[in-house]
């Protein structure tokens, strides 16, 4: 089975090489963009506030600082407990997203894999559908997340990323990397079907999961990055331990196990952290596709193509782009709020026509 997952490069050929390891202005640029993405994100909105008070009473919530504003209690109020929240959901959401897909890219070989189109995503939305029409666990408020539905999530996604395996692998020896997308493809419709058939069945669930699917960041507090934040750094601990090997993988599972790796064991391992990450983004923030092809991509085109360098940066990166994204869904149309998953369509589906464009070779 795990010979389909290593034919052909993942990449096209032609590509110029470029140093492997991390630079720092690089690892710079990227914290620089989520602190831009934190203060942008949480200084705009209805109320707009000056950045640079913003910034200060950011700077406040750090232990033994203190620092005068100029912002009064109601807008303290406001940077605290309404915007800070939002946003840092957000960086943790558009981080495991990112890492996930660069993961996926990664494992699979397949430069469009991505967990929206791999049926992943639909899968964690068919089981967190299920949880919120069925009411297991959960009292069906959207408004902070119940810890059955992460778990749920995971589930789903697990099945959705086996199904979607199994049914690329079929196509046998000869078959090209296109089919495991085109697999993902037919995987999401099938759980899309199933999903439909679930809102039909109870019509008093629909706006509620609707609004869910098109994906939004709207939180009631602390409570939803509370419990996001260990799927979090369970994901991004394990997927970054291993981005080495991604390297190594490669080249071959033959070379790769000559040089002492287990090749079948670092794949899974990737695979359940890239599904638990995608998991708890979907679960919490409802299906926002794109982001693991936009940032993995962007990155890889200007910072280089090891994966010692795309999947760090693709955390950073891929925080900030969603972070930054959710302030235009929010102040775009204003005072109506566009979902956040209908702004990174518009942007994602473009990006991935010229992805597509330019890898049409190993396409085929």
């Amino acid at each position: 089975m795990h010979q389909a997952l290593t034919r052909g490069p993942a990449f096209p050929p032609g590509v110029p090489s470029r140093p492997v390891g991390l630079q720092k202005r690089w690892l710079v640029a990227g914290v620089l963009a989520v602190l831009v993405a934190l203060v942008a994100g949480v200084s705009l909105g209805p109320v707009s506030l000056p950045p640079g008070s913003v910034a200060i009473e950011l700077l406040n919530l750090l232990p033994g600082v203190r620092l005068e504003s100029g912002l009064t209690e109601q807008e303290i109020a406001i940077v605290t407990e309404l915007r800070l929240p939002r946003v840092v959901l957000g960086l943790l959401i558009g981080g495991l997203l990112a890492l996930a897909g660069g993961a996926y890219q990664g494992v699979f070989r397949n430069p469009l894999a991505d967990p929206y189109l791999l049926g992943v995503a639909a899968g964690a939305g068919l089981a967190v559908t299920v949880v919120l029409t069925l009411g297991v666990g959960t009292s069906g408020s959207l408004g902070e997340l119940p810890a059955t539905i992460p778990l749920a999530a995971f589930v789903g996604s697990l099945g959705a990323v086996v199904m979607t395996y199994l049914l690329g692998a079929a196509g046998g020896r000869s078959r090209s990397p296109a089919t495991l997308i085109l697999a993902g493809v037919a995987v999401s419709a099938f759980l899309s079907a199933g999903q439909t058939y679930l809102l039909q069945r109870h019509a008093d669930s629909i706006q509620q999961v609707y609004s869910w699917l098109l994906g939004r960041l709207a939180t009631a507090g602390w409570q939803d990055v509370r419990l996001v934040l260990p799927y979090f750094l369970v994901t991004s601990l394990v997927i970054l331990l291993l981005r080495r090997e991604l390297d190594v993988l490669s080249v071959g599972d033959d070379e790769a196990a000559s040089l002492g790796l287990h090749p079948q064991r670092s794949r899974y391992l990737l695979i359940a952290a890239a599904s638990l990450g995608t998991a708890a983004a979907v679960s919490a923030s409802g299906l926002i596709g794109f982001v693991g092809i936009i940032v993995p991509h962007t990155v890889r085109l200007l910072a280089g193509s090891s994966y010692r360098i795309i999947l760090p940066l693709s955390l950073l990166f891929g925080g900030a782009f969603l972070a930054l994204t959710d302030v235009v869904a929010r102040t775009a149309a204003a005072p109506q709020e566009i979902p956040i998953g209908v702004v990174t369509a518009l942007l994602g589906g473009p990006f991935f026509v010229l992805v597509l464009r330019s890898v049409r070779r190993v396409l085929t």
